[in-house]
């Protein structure tokens, strides 16, 4: 790809200045409210303006991501909108470092040569096609979903390497044939995560959120059964259908693979046998797995279980401190996902998305039942334009959806299986939703403006199916 001149890049920044400016200066809406009395609701658009302004930034690329967040929470602190120690605040939230430690793992995995050596093996087995090896990856994660209490442990600790190394099996990397089948497979990867979390309620760490307010705000018990039973058909046909709906979004240029599996055989020979690094790669993601799927029983943190693995390699010198200071992609998230994290909590605590949230329930006040839980469901899929990770968007929307769903006549059930749902699908939208998501996109293989626009098809390709597949299997269950 040709560098971007200067002019062009200052170009591209000033059109995500004025995007930000006009909506800075913008008259402030007379109905926003903070969520502190006494703090000033100016600051809230304020802070909502910049932050419009960097998630432009991210589509337009003017520079990387981590510049444009850094530039934006230094215009937040310069204009008083926050303080430095507000803007800094992201960088200590677990999430993130569990992103920056699934990159790290992941180093693990290819550095050693596991991560090759497995994608081979899968190459060999169902490499006939670039839909087979699709649908390994679907397999895998639907096989996972259920035992695996965080996606982002599931897609970026896990298979993320898997995908990577596979992609690069077949000589497709992000600087070289990208194309080929690594912007594909990345893809279904990616987007396969997000339905599996959506079908189970331990799927994604945060579903728990999802149940609780169902319990408590419209009394609906929304345990693990209930949760999958509603998921099941929808679920399945939409991990059925996607390594198709990917194939005519991100054409594979690589479709036939056979070809590939008489060299994949050899050089899976050439390998030879389990080095001692591939060895305790192996049981040390083992160990991590096993942790990970019976954190009830423990009640360690998964970043700290992620890291523990990361002290392992380190102590054992499967991976070295180098090898921890130098991956540029780890260290290129943490800045641009702190950052925008540390903006998207305060955007819940200045109380602007609370008032998004009331706005949506004066929308639909007055109409039929079944119409008032689509179009919160649809204004509470998109609104996940405005957060940068799933949890922080459940926790500020979800209850007040639920209300206002409740409050409206709504069936109860029905309003809580779709937000459920869409509580995970919704992170399709962009290449910042979620922990998984943001670790397939700093692969480098999908740009970004492509997978704005594949996330934006991908989200019509959800409502399509949830929102009839789903709706007609909701009323066999009896729950409208």
């Amino acid at each position: 790809m040709k560098e971007m001149s200067l002019t062009e890049s200052w170009v591209r920044l000033a059109i995500c200045v004025a995007i930000g400016a006009v909506m800075w200066y913008w008259p402030q809406p007379s109905s926003l409210m903070m969520a502190e009395p006494e703090a000033d609701f100016s600051l809230a658009w304020q802070l909502a303006s910049v932050f419009v302004a960097v998630i432009a930034s991210f589509i337009l690329r003017p520079f990387p991501m981590g510049v444009t967040v850094i530039l934006g929470f230094i215009v937040l602190a310069l204009t008083h909108t926050i303080s430095i120690k507000q803007a800094l605040a992201g960088y200590g939230d677990t999430t993130v470092w569990l992103v920056v430690a699934a990159f790290f793992l992941a180093g693990g995995v290819v550095n050693t040569g596991l991560g090759r050596r497995v994608a081979l093996t899968l190459v060999t087995r169902l490499g006939q096609s670039s839909l087979g090896l699709a649908y390994a990856v679907c397999g895998a994660e639907l096989l996972l979903g259920p035992v695996i209490p965080s996606n982002t442990v599931r897609g970026g600790g896990i298979l993320a390497p898997i995908v990577r190394s596979l992609a690069e099996s077949l000589n497709s990397r992000p600087n070289q044939q990208p194309e080929a089948i690594g912007r594909y497979l990345v893809s279904v990867a990616a987007h396969a995560n997000l339905i599996t979390a959506s079908m189970f309620l331990t799927g994604m760490a945060a579903n728990s959120l999802v149940s609780k307010a169902a319990a408590d705000i419209v009394g609906v018990e929304f345990g693990w059964g209930r949760w999958a039973l509603g998921a099941i058909v929808p679920g399945l046909l939409a991990l059925l259908l996607l390594p198709w709906l990917m194939r005519w979004l991100v054409r594979p240029t690589l479709t036939a693979t056979s070809a590939a599996q008489e060299t994949a055989r050899h050089e899976l020979k050439q390998l030879g046998s389990w080095s001692t690094g591939e060895l305790i790669v192996a049981f040390t993601m083992l160990g991590l797995l096993i942790l990970w799927m019976t954190k009830p029983l423990h009640g360690m943190h998964n970043t700290l279980v992620a890291w523990i693995g990361i002290a392992v390699l380190l102590a054992t010198k499967t991976q070295t401190w180098d090898d921890v200071i130098s991956n540029k992609g780890a260290w290129d998230t943490f800045i641009w996902l702190g950052g925008l994290l540390a903006m998207a909590n305060l955007l819940k605590e200045y109380g602007f998305v609370d008032w998004v949230a009331h706005g949506a329930g004066d929308l639909v006040r007055g109409l039929p039942a079944l119409a008032i839980v689509i179009i919160l469901a649809v204004i509470y899929y998109y609104s996940m334009y405005s957060f940068s990770m799933l949890t922080a968007h459940i926790s500020a929307m979800v209850a007040a959806f639920l209300l206002v769903a409740s409050t409206s006549g709504a069936p109860p059930i029905l309003a809580v299986a779709l937000l459920a749902y869409f509580s995970n699908l919704c992170a399709s939208t962009t290449n910042y939703s979620t922990g998984p998501v943001v670790i397939y996109f700093g692969m480098g293989y999908v740009p970004a403006p492509l997978w704005f626009r594949t996330g934006f098809v991908v989200s019509l390709f959800h409502m399509l199916i949830w929102l009839t597949v789903g709706l007609l299997w909701w009323k066999l269950l009896g729950w409208w």
